[in-house]
């Protein structure tokens, strides 16, 4: 389906022809009639499949309309993190280039003082679009810097993550302070009992879209390495030998990995950077700008640029540590071969996560190649499944603590909590691997064949 052909205003598909977007992906085709039409809904869908333009398109077309009261804040959009709320900030700068009177504010931690007063300033002059993180919100709110008694549209964007970020009760908070009738709209990746339960609490006979999480692009060249922990870092410098890095992203699941590994590669003189949570805004806009920029060639990082970070001229992505599930996978590699380039993937499977991506590799559908270990570096584990203590399979693994048959004080691995610190990952490699316990041309007729909107209601939609 062409935009044109939907229900959106003219100023909404100027922007949309200076941009070179003609035709609407699945997961838009699907949401953007429904909330025109004043229905909540639940998305669920993939990052990468154009989410963000299925609400903003809508609600950014509404409001434009001029239904809504003027110097108010009129829609609240959710965030898990900073750089997902920057970049849903950038798109709606793009999409709102001719709405002038549509104003925006993007409200998120880690500022420094006048970022701040910005904010306060925006959202006390009323700015019609809010895009901000849980937490910083929650603080306007307790300073009394935000009236949401107006509001027309509440998103959540990336809701399974801002769970698992525990920003539950945060969310609850800020919907108690919006109007019953507000137009509730949630996207999520997976739809985990977790989710089920805040649609039943947040919407109201929601319209519910479902797309199936997609296989990775046919262009990504999967790949793999079956190695000891210990061995994982001379397998890094190998693939970097073989061909010099440029524009790569190195996931690992814990902040203390990421600052490890980094700290390696600076000592092969590898130009990389680090990006984790832990580092206040300024670092991280300053990161992402060097990274994307080319300034820096590697960028090792935990989850957080895993979803909602559009960069198109990544080249590879290696997974120090196999995802923690088949979604997360599919964020991952999926980094890399956008806008219909090639690209590679490849993870370093250490003996306690094969069955971990072996369930990955039947979620695919497909056998992922195997490469042999560079020479020198000795013998990897046999491809088999294994206990993974991490999730407290085998035995009373639990939290990480006894695994297998080893129980307290027997033969079993090591504690996961342990495992997952760097410092000891070696130790714990050399004592738990093998044991038992680890253009502005219109399509379609152009402009006068599109069906256009009902009469305008008569009153204000508060």
């Amino acid at each position: 389906m062409y935009f044109d052909e939907l229900n959106l205003n003219d100023n909404i598909l100027d922007a949309l022809d200076d941009m070179r977007f003609e035709t609407c992906t699945p997961i838009q085709e699907k949401c953007i009639p429904e909330i025109l039409d004043g229905r909540d809904l639940l998305g669920i869908a993939q990052t990468g499949t154009g989410k963000t333009a299925a609400y903003l398109l809508p609600i950014l077309s509404l409001l434009d309309d001029g239904y809504y009261p003027k110097d108010a804040n009129n829609c609240v959009i959710m965030a898990p993190t900073r750089e997902l709320a920057q970049q849903i900030d950038q798109a709606m700068q793009g999409f709102g280039y001719y709405l002038q009177e549509v104003s925006s504010v993007a409200v998120y931690g880690g500022n420094d003082g006048n970022r701040y007063n910005q904010e306060v300033k925006g959202l006390s002059m009323g700015a019609d679009v809010i895009i901000a993180t849980p937490g910083r919100l929650i603080s306007h709110m307790t300073m009394g810097n935000a009236d949401f008694s107006k509001v027309s549209f509440f998103v959540l964007d990336e809701a399974d993550r801002m769970l698992d970020m525990g920003f539950s009760d945060d969310i609850l908070k800020i919907a108690k302070e919006l109007p019953e009738n507000c137009q509730t709209i949630m996207f999520s990746a997976t739809m985990p009992p977790k989710i089920e339960q805040l649609a039943k609490t947040l919407l109201k006979n929601p319209v519910e879209v479902k797309l199936a999480v997609s296989k990775p692009a046919e262009n990504i060249r999967q790949a793999a390495y079956v190695c000891h922990e210990n061995q994982k870092l001379r397998v890094l410098k190998h693939m970097f030998q073989l061909n010099e890095p440029h524009r790569v992203i190195v996931f690992s699941g814990s902040k203390l990995k990421v600052r490890d590994i980094t700290r390696d590669l600076l000592r092969m003189h590898i130009n990389c950077g680090e990006m984790h949570s832990d580092l206040d805004q300024s670092q991280r806009d300053e990161i992402m700008y060097k990274f994307k920029s080319g300034q820096i060639d590697v960028l090792v990082a935990t989850d957080i640029v895993a979803r909602g970070i559009d960069i198109d001229d990544i080249e590879m992505v290696i997974n120090y540590d196999v995802p923690r599930d088949c979604e997360d996978y599919v964020h991952r590699i999926g980094r890399t071969a956008r806008a219909n380039k090639n690209g590679t993937a490849v993870t370093l499977v250490r003996g306690r996560e094969i069955g971990s991506f072996m369930q990955i590799e039947k979620f695919l559908e497909r056998t992922i190649d195997k490469l042999p270990l560079p020479e020198g570096i000795g013998e990897g584990p046999e491809y088999k499944p294994m206990p993974d203590v991490r999730r407290g399979r085998g035995g009373r693994s639990g939290r990480g603590g006894r695994s297998g048959k080893g129980g307290r004080g027997g033969k079993g691995s090591k504690s996961a909590k342990g495992e997952s610190r760097s410092s000891r990952t070696s130790q714990g490699e050399k004592r738990g691997e093998g044991s038992k316990g680890g253009g502005k041309n219109r399509h379609r007729g152009g402009r006068n064949n599109r069906p256009r909107k009902s009469n305008p209601p008569t009153t204000p939609k508060a």
